[in-house]
């Protein structure tokens, strides 16, 4: 059995605009230098707008093309970008770190990316699977074996069962894969036999 597994990266083009513009003096609101300083900001922000639709129509075509069945997360992106500043009488716990989190996935450009995929694919003819996110991390992808601490880290994947050690994105699609993690829209049944992302 065959199968094939792609990790897409992003380039994450506005940390680099951000760069870019953190050197600004502040300027005095209604002068002329603000206004030239906010249309380079907008500049910097459109650039980094495009770069992104360009890695995302790229990456897409490359995956349609090359792939009859993709699997992808179905990811609640609106979710995992809320604010975690919580309230006056309940303030939220890790508010910078949060954020920095909040941005760094909104500059990656998720939403683009699934968007453009689900009508590429299907003007192509190509099936895209959404798998419910939830636990597909833990079980191991060669025996099945599910246990909290099959996943060491993050990154890092080691079964206490038999010992299969990858890393825990590898791992999880292999679990998306066989099917034991229930798509959201249908159960796995036939996805070994398929190519997939």
């Amino acid at each position: 059995m065959t199968r094939w597994r792609t990790r897409v990266t992003s380039p994450r083009p506005l940390i680099v605009s951000r760069a870019r513009s953190a050197t600004w003096p502040a300027k005095k609101r209604g002068s002329a230098r603000r206004r030239k300083a906010v249309a380079r900001v907008a500049a910097l922000h459109a650039k980094a707008r495009r770069q992104r639709a360009d890695h995302a129509h790229k990456t897409v075509n490359a995956l349609v093309a090359a792939y009859d069945v993709i699997v992808h997360e179905d990811l609640r992106i609106a979710n995992m970008t809320r604010s975690a500043s919580g309230t006056v009488d309940a303030p939220g716990r890790n508010v910078a770190a949060k954020s920095g989190l909040n941005r760094s996935i909104l500059d990656a450009g998720w939403g683009m990316f699934l968007t453009i995929l689900a009508h590429k694919a299907e003007n192509a003819g190509r099936e895209l699977i959404a798998v419910e996110p939830r636990n597909t991390s833990r079980p191991c992808a060669r025996c099945g074996h599910v246990a909290k601490e099959n996943l060491l880290t993050q990154a890092v994947f080691r079964c206490t069962a038999c010992g299969h050690a990858a890393h825990a994105d590898v791992n999880g699609g292999g679990q998306q894969l066989e099917g034991r993690a229930c798509p959201s829209r249908r159960c796995g049944s036939g996805l070994a036999r398929s190519r997939s992302l």
